[in-house]
C-alpha cells in the first residue's frame, strides 16, 4: 500500500456510520457469506472479492497491482471474547525484492486486522494485523512501514502451505499487549484485505468465516 495509504487504510475501517455496527458479547461468527458482503474500502487500486463454493465456501480475493479491503465495525469487548480465529488459504503470494519492513515491500497475500478507535476517534486509531509473510517467519512482530499506529503478526511464512487451508487461533489480549503495551479493552472494527500494489504483483487467497470466541 503506497505512502499514506496504510494510514488511511487504518483510519478508514472505523469510520462507518452506525447502521453497520454489532455487539459481540457471547461470541460473534462472520461466516463467508456475510464476509463478501461487508463494505469496501479502495485504497490503490481495485482487489476482486467473490464469494465462491469450490471446496468450501469463502471469499476469494484476486489482487492485480490493488490494494482493497472489506472491513466491518463491530464493538467487540476483548475482556469477554479475547479469542480471535480464522482460516483462510494463500495460493500466490505477492513477489518483489523489497523487504515487507519497507514501504515498497509491504503486500501480503492474506490478512486480517483489528482495529480501535482512540482517545480522538479516527485519527487517534491503532491495528493489528496478521499476515501471511513472504519472509518473515511465524511469530515475528515488527511495526507497519507507513504508521506507527499499526503493527503487523507473521502467523505463515512462505510456501510451504501455500494452496492448504490453514485455521489459527489468536488471543487478542496477549498480543495486544505485546504490540502496543497496553491492554485492548474494545475493538471497533475488523477487516480483511489481500494486496499487492507495492509490489507491482499479484496475490490470491481465499477466506473461510472469522470467529470472536469467549474461550
Amino acid at each position: 500500500m503506497r505512502t499514506g495509504r496504510l494510514s488511511l487504510a487504518v483510519l478508514g475501517l472505523i469510520a462507518l456510520p452506525p447502521a453497520f455496527a454489532d455487539k459481540a458479547s457471547d461470541g460473534l461468527e462472520f461466516t463467508p457469506a456475510e464476509i463478501a458482503e461487508w463494505p469496501r474500502r479502495e485504497f490503490d487500486g481495485d482487489v476482486g472479492y467473490r464469494l465462491i463454493d469450490d471446496d468450501r465456501p469463502a471469499v476469494e480475493a484476486i489482487a492485480e497491482d490493488g490494494a482493497t479491503a472489506l472491513y466491518h465495525e463491530v464493538d467487540i469487548d476483548v475482556s469477554e471474547t479475547p479469542w480471535l480465529e480464522w482460516s483462510w488459504r494463500v495460493d500466490e503470494l505477492p513477489q518483489g525484492d523489497a523487504s515487507e519492513r519497507d514501504k515498497d515491500g509491504d503486500d501480503y497475500g492474506a490478512r486480517i486486522y483489528v482495529v480501535q478507535e482512540g482517545f480522538f476517534g479516527k485519527l487517534s486509531a491503532r491495528a493489528l494485523n496478521y499476515v501471511w509473510s513472504r519472509e518473515l517467519e511465524a511469530g515475528t512482530q515488527w511495526p507497519n512501514a507507513f504508521t506507527g499506529r499499526a503493527r503487523m503478526i507473521s502467523v505463515e511464512q512462505g510456501d510451504e502451505r501455500r494452496g492448504e487451508w490453514v485455521t489459527y487461533r489468536r488471543d487478542l489480549r496477549e498480543d495486544w499487549q505485546t504490540a502496543f503495551d497496553e491492554a485492548p479493552g474494545t475493538i471497533h472494527g475488523v477487516a480483511i484485505m489481500t494486496d499487492s500494489d507495492n509490489t507491482d504483483s499479484r496475490s490470491v487467497a481465499r477466506y473461510g468465516r472469522i470467529r470472536l470466541l469467549s474461550e
